[in-house]
């Protein structure tokens, strides 16, 4: 059994191959490792075993990460980072008319699986991990053994030469050599390997594991030989509720080894006991924004400036993919799905400051928050003390921050540690560099399509888009049948050039007046 086709989503400017196999009552989304290509996997007898395995029960959804196989190259000296891959799952999703599916994320893919799952809890039924991880160099390799490696893909990359990295069972298996050697060339260049091993090894999603409210299966082999199996008990200690299984073999990837008994636990996990999230708090990076005279204005003119720049900040919030949160006093707050968001809104924010004539001090911090109503709680108090710590036209964040945006061509450097009042010791902090290190490349594109190509309905939709309701929401409100509300979101994406409902919610901000939508 063979996918009749490929199809391509639009994430942002780039296309990301996926495929859709099986006719299963929910949707699973496999997650790949360090590297795939969507046709390889049917040429090899282990890996199509297990797709055949997964389709027999799901609607399995398989794509290529951005860089990788079928899917567009980028440059390698910028590959994406987590948030952006966690970008490019999405867009299959919508691609694919998939509104909420489980994630099955495998080795290199567990990290954005679970960074997915902790931020669209709505959109995640379950979550499956195989051979993961949280931090690359404490549980896959060292600096230095990462470095040999390296040097191993940039001289020998398409030889096959990786192999014994990987599954050392197989490498008097020539067949499997043969086959390993194509799934190299494939699958990423050698500069692009060498690159993506460097980007992985800028994992770090340890602080976000207790925010995963899915229903989360662990499954790791005893003697993997490229994740310790240290690696996987972390994870079963730090998502609540999270099972881990132990099975034995040697060989990392998953289609390797005993594929029926993986495919056995998979099937028993989301077959046996449907998985509910707790979509009432999601994980987001909040930004807290506040300004101040630093010119002596008078009453009139500062109020005239403060007006325009609150102005300002409900575009450029918008702009950047988030949603205005709220005013707590002085402190304008604004909610992201990813914190690289968050720090080039601030940065624009704080150009738009300097602008206007006055000063910006902004905070930044990633926590779990309601998903209905102004963000409060602990998540909202650290970010508003930090942007209260800030100096003028300094952005600080906290460390989790940083971590967050591996990849993704900010700068920070490392500014010390905060004491709080709401927590028991001091909290690590960074200081985000100017706006000129921002890489040309991360800047939004913009759109000069007008709401004006949007029927009267489709405006309706994507109003409620913004406001962060369902399709389900939306067509109770708008008495419309939810397929029908896919319809028009599909419709909307089309006519709009635009990858996501994220994108959708940006432009309606962008297009409404001041007071929003």
């Amino acid at each position: 059994m063979r996918p009749i086709e490929t199809r391509y989503a639009r994430s942002g400017d780039v296309r990301i191959a996926y495929q859709v196999v099986g006719q299963g009552s929910f949707d699973l989304v496999f997650v790949p490792g360090y590297i795939s290509n969507l046709d390889l996997h049917w040429e090899d007898e282990g890996y199509s075993r297990l797709l055949k395995r997964l389709s027999a029960f799901s609607r399995l959804i398989l794509f290529d990460k951005r860089g990788t196989g079928l899917s567009d190259r980028v440059d390698s000296r910028h590959l994406p980072s987590l948030e952006t891959r966690m970008d490019d799952v999405r867009a299959v999703m919508d691609a694919a008319g998939s509104g909420r599916a489980a994630l099955l994320g495998a080795s290199e893919g567990a990290p954005m699986a679970m960074l997915f799952a902790a931020t669209y809890p709505e959109r995640t039924r379950a979550l499956v991990l195989y051979g993961g991880y949280a931090h690359f160099h404490k549980w896959v390799m060292p600096p230095e053994h990462l470095e040999a490696f390296i040097e191993t893909a940039e001289t020998s990359w398409g030889t096959g030469a990786t192999l014994p990295n990987f599954a050392p069972g197989r490498v008097d298996d020539a067949h499997f050599i043969q086959w390993w050697a194509r799934f190299e060339r494939l699958s990423a260049s050698p500069t692009a390997a060498a690159t993506l091993a460097r980007m992985n090894a800028g994992i770090d999603v340890r602080g976000i594991l207790p925010m995963i409210r899915a229903s989360t299966l662990l499954i790791h082999r005893r003697n993997d030989v490229r994740v310790d199996l240290e690696a996987s008990r972390f994870l079963a200690r730090k998502i609540p509720g999270a099972r881990l299984v132990e099975i034995p073999g040697r060989d990392h990837p998953v289609w390797t080894g005993d594929v029926d008994r993986v495919a056995d636990l998979v099937e028993e996990f989301l077959t046996g006991q449907p998985a509910v999230a707790d979509t009432e708090r999601v994980l987001s990076a909040l930004l807290a924004t506040r300004i101040y005279d630093t010119a002596g204005l008078g009453d009139r003119m500062w109020s005239e400036r403060s007006q325009r720049f609150h102005v300002t900040w409900r575009l450029l919030v918008g702009r950047y993919g988030g949603r205005v949160a709220g005013t707590h006093g002085e402190m304008m707050m604004a909610r992201f799905d990813g914190p690289a968001r968050a720090i080039r809104c601030a940065a624009a924010l704080r150009e738009a400051a300097q602008q206007i004539g006055v000063a910006s001090a902004q905070g930044a911090h990633v926590g779990e928050i309601e998903l209905r109503g102004q963000p409060t709680g602990l998540t909202a108090r650290v970010t508003m003390q930090l942007a209260s710590h800030a100096g003028r036209g300094d952005i600080i964040a906290s460390r989790l921050v940083a971590e967050l945006a591996v990849g993704s061509g900010l700068h920070f450097v490392d500014a010390g540690r905060v004491s709080l009042d709401e927590l028991g010791e001091p909290l690590p902090v960074v200081q985000a560099t100017s706006e000129q290190h921002l890489e040309p490349a991360c800047r939004p594109k913009t759109h000069p399509l007008e709401p004006a190509t949007l029927t009267a309905r489709e405006s309706e939709v994507v109003s409620l888009i913004a406001d962060g309701k369902s399709n389900a929401a939306i067509a109770a409100e708008l008495k419309l049948s939810e397929h029908t509300v896919k319809r028009h979101v599909a419709n909307i994406l089309l006519k709009l050039d635009l990858p996501s409902r994220a994108a959708a919610a940006a432009f309606s901000a962008r297009h409404t007046g001041p007071d929003g939508p």
